[in-house]
């Protein structure tokens, strides 16, 4: 109960959303747009309790006129079984409430046109947020899927890339299908518009990565992971070739032969507290 409270003052409603609750009434479509709030406030909460369930910092869980968005204050340290769970706990959502919605039409307590019509709701949100395009949960999973053999700048950078083309192609799509829809249009510039922050942001995302990573914030490191250097390599360089989930021994190699080995935490040091990014890793033996 107590974890329902902290969610609920979590929840911000934008200001724009009034004045189309408002002009939902005026043109007779405020049964429709409920629906659809809910749906989406549902979709949202299911993220928001299943990181509550791990103990995630929540930001905010925002009701928008084009959406929703449950914001997390974590930065990519979290288990990836538990970053799963968190994103797929939105879409799971719309399966009970269409079942739910079956068996309220099934003992005639929702006529056959709203239920047609929920059901419709809940199926084009599932869809739509199972795109590959960030911010979505396609997206998010996507990021997850490359994170699993790959250093989390280059996931993030590909993760970017597909969902770039997978926006593409679905501006190309509502330009044939539905060319005058307003509201494919504003959900799309709100898209391109996040792709392009975090894109923006993208250095400041990797920075934040390792700064929790720095300070121990919730690592959970599933194996062991050496990443082999020649003694001439960046300190940055080698902070690039972080894995989520890996911990990473610092193997340091001249003319092919091991010269000496550095803990990551050597390393995490030597960015945030020595200010040495651009240090040769070689010279970090001579520190540590």
């Amino acid at each position: 109960m107590n974890n329902l409270a902290e969610l609920i003052k979590h929840i911000h409603i934008h200001p724009l959303l009034w004045a189309i609750i408002g002009l939902s009434v005026a043109t007779a479509h405020f049964i429709e747009l409920c629906m659809l709030l809910l749906i989406i406030f549902v979709h949202e909460m299911g993220h928001a309790a299943a990181a509550s369930l791990y103990s995630w910092r929540i930001k905010k869980i925002a009701l928008l006129p084009f959406g929703g968005v449950a914001e997390m204050d974590e930065h990519g340290n979290r288990p990836l079984k538990e970053e799963i769970i968190v994103i797929i706990a939105g879409p799971l959502q719309h399966i009970w409430m269409m079942g739910a919605a079956l068996l309220f039409y099934e003992f005639s307590w929702l006529s056959a046109d709203i239920f047609h019509q929920f059901i419709q709701f809940n199926l084009m949100i599932l869809i739509f947020n199972l795109l590959p395009v960030w911010p979505l949960d396609g997206g998010k999973l996507v990021f997850l899927l490359l994170s699993l053999n790959q250093a989390f700048p280059e996931a993030h950078r590909k993760t970017l890339f597909i969902s770039a083309a997978g926006l593409i192609g679905f501006i190309i799509l509502t330009l044939l299908t539905s060319p005058v829809n307003l509201n494919i249009w504003v959900v799309l510039a709100f898209l391109v518009f996040s792709l392009y922050y975090e894109w923006k942001q993208s250095r400041y995302v990797f920075i934040r990565f390792l700064l929790e990573r720095y300070y121990g914030k919730n690592s959970d490191f599933r194996t062991l992971k050496p990443i082999v250097v020649r003694e001439e390599e960046l300190v940055i360089d080698v902070l690039e070739r972080f894995q989520r989930g890996c911990k990473h021994p610092i193997i340091i190699e001249k003319d092919g032969k091991e010269k000496g080995s550095l803990d990551e935490n050597e390393l995490l040091h030597a960015c945030f507290a020595e200010k040495v990014l651009t240090a040769k890793i070689g010279d970090l033996l001579y520190v540590y």
